[in-house]
């Protein structure tokens, strides 16, 4: 075969979780991505392993996704929106009985809902187990990220952070998958050679990168992007194919603005009345998506037409058999360019792409595939383990530093938006790499041994790379900053009560945010600080 195709979904929500209150807006943001994204796509590799179809897949599942998908709590508060798209579904084939086609798109969401709510139950809810044994089954590669996808470029100054972010990543995911990780999601792509150390002592073989970090590696590689380069010290970086990211990605030309796909912005919530609606929100006094859309994307300046099941799912097979056959040209002419060598084509996306902002996204996926394992292609699919097992010999080459954020820089998370977090954040880090190593020193009870594990633990949230994402994004209001600062007190006032010697009042503080934050359970404190547990990292 001419080539290969390794397709790469990285999965990750930031950590929200909020027990202080019965319902929170910001925690659907999870339990949309379970009924739209994941839970879809267990069923499409469910599939695809029923009928015998040999598949590869790579996804990433980030740290603070794994601690959320594995919370009771959150498990629970699934199950119920579960239960409240069926009910509201129900609703509305009583609402459109005299609607034909608005009808049709009520019982299929009833359809869909009922299924979906089926099929977690038949999980009990536990969604990395059912990852793992397609993992253990040897058709899926799941790739770790930093422990709360803190951009890692920032934190080549605080080796301890660094070393922090990675080593709490592994550690987790040793917990939920019963192995180390040894392929890495870079977040947001961003890579810095200085980074190459910190990713050998964790362990970590592989990652991804945005295209031009390949692209203008020292040396420039022979094979462009289509073949990992290896960095001095042996890891492989993968670059991502740009024809794939244009035909998925471009708002221009996209497959997603096909005008027979689902409209995502329209939702019922925008147009039923209030009373109808309200009881099927979470708790707010504000019209936030239900998950019942009727109109697909239409095109042009009309009005937007009702979706038609069906000829969106055509749809989705059309762009795939496309899809396959612009991978297939492009890999034959690169096989004629660069033989003996076998090419690769990396086609790395994010996961929630598929099912949430681009609903058929899911059935595009499954007919790739299949169309790919019956051989109607002429190449491979290949995890990124896959590839190095077979050509393990590839050029060194020291990849340029590089994001997948616009312009192929950290700009948008240094943006005028979110660039006064910063300073904060690293004062807060040395800050909490002070107290650790003057801890380390003394005798360590058990109530400061909780509290610096959790002054830890509010560290690495604030570190997120989220917060100013979404604050530059200008889409979650001022809950990113909120958040941000939040995480930046607790560490402050675990800190000064410490420091303080005012136990009373620290036991209270501590109990508080181990219930709001009790992800990480394995994290240790001396991970910031000197010493045998860090230098063993």
């Amino acid at each position: 075969m001419p080539g290969r195709l390794a397709l790469v979904l990285h999965a990750h929500l930031p950590y929200v979780r909020h027990p202080e209150h019965a319902q929170f807006y910001e925690e659907t943001w999870l339990f949309e991505a379970v009924a739209e994204c994941y839970l879809p796509l267990l069923a499409v590799l469910d599939g695809w392993s029923r009928d015998a179809v040999p598949w590869r897949l790579t996804l990433t599942l980030t740290p603070t996704l794994c601690a959320m998908l594995a919370d009771p709590l959150l498990q629970h508060r699934c199950e119920r929106y579960l239960a409240e798209r069926v009910a509201l579904a129900a609703k509305e084939t009583e609402r459109h009985l005299l609607q034909p086609e608005s009808l049709a798109v009520a019982e299929f969401y009833l359809t869909r809902y009922t299924t979906l709510t089926a099929h977690w139950r038949a999980l009990k809810g536990e969604l990395l187990a059912a990852f793992r044994a397609h993992q253990e089954a040897g058709n899926l590669e799941i790739l770790t990220c930093a422990a709360t996808h803190a951009l890692l470029p920032l934190w080549l100054e605080e080796p301890a952070a660094l070393r922090a972010q990675l080593a709490v990543a592994v550690a987790d995911y040793r917990r939920h998958f019963g192995r180390g990780p040894t392929s890495l999601w870079l977040p947001e792509c961003a890579w810095d050679a200085g980074l190459e150390p910190f990713l050998v002592t964790a362990g970590l073989r592989r990652f991804v990168l945005e295209t031009q970090g390949v692209l203008h590696a020292v040396p420039r590689p022979r094979c462009a992007t289509f073949a990992p380069v290896l960095t001095p010290a042996g890891l492989a970086g993968f670059g991502r194919d740009p024809g794939s990211a244009r035909q998925v990605w471009s708002r221009h030309g996209g497959y997603p603005g096909d005008p027979r796909y689902r409209e995502f912005h329209q939702d019922l919530a925008h147009e039923a009345e209030w009373d109808y609606v309200r009881p099927h929100l979470p708790g707010v006094e504000q019209r936030v998506f239900t998950g019942l859309k009727y109109q697909r994307v239409t095109g042009g300046d009309g009005p937007k037409q009702i979706y038609d099941r069906p000829a969106a799912v055509a749809a989705a097979a059309e762009h795939a058999r496309h899809f396959v056959e612009e991978r297939a040209r492009t890999l034959a002419a690169a096989a004629e360019l660069l033989a003996p060598r076998t090419p690769l084509l990396v086609a790395p996306f994010d996961a929630e792409l598929f099912g949430h902002w681009w609903f058929e996204g899911p059935e595009f996926l499954d007919a790739v595939v299949r169309r790919v394992a019956a051989g109607q292609a002429g190449f491979r699919l290949v995890t990124l383990g896959d590839w190095m097992q077979e050509f393990p010999a590839q050029q060194e080459a020291m990849p340029a530093r590089s994001s997948w954020g616009e312009g192929g820089h950290l700009g948008v998370w240094l943006d005028e938006s979110n660039a006064w977090m910063l300073g904060p954040l690293r004062a807060a880090t040395r800050s909490l790499i002070a107290l650790v190593r003057a801890w380390q020193r003394r005798s360590v009870d058990a109530l400061s041994e909780r509290a610096l594990n959790q002054a830890g633990r509010e560290l690495l949230l604030a570190q997120a790379s989220d917060w100013p994402f979404l604050l530059k994004m200008a889409t979650a209001g001022d809950y990113p900053a909120r958040r941000f600062r939040a995480h930046l007190e607790n560490v402050r006032q675990l800190t000064a009560l410490l420091e303080a010697g005012k136990r009373d009042e620290l036991a209270e503080v501590v109990a508080a945010l181990e219930f709001r934050h009790p992800l990480f359970a394995e994290l240790d404190w001396r991970l910031w600080g000197e010493g045998p547990v860090a230098a063993a990292l």
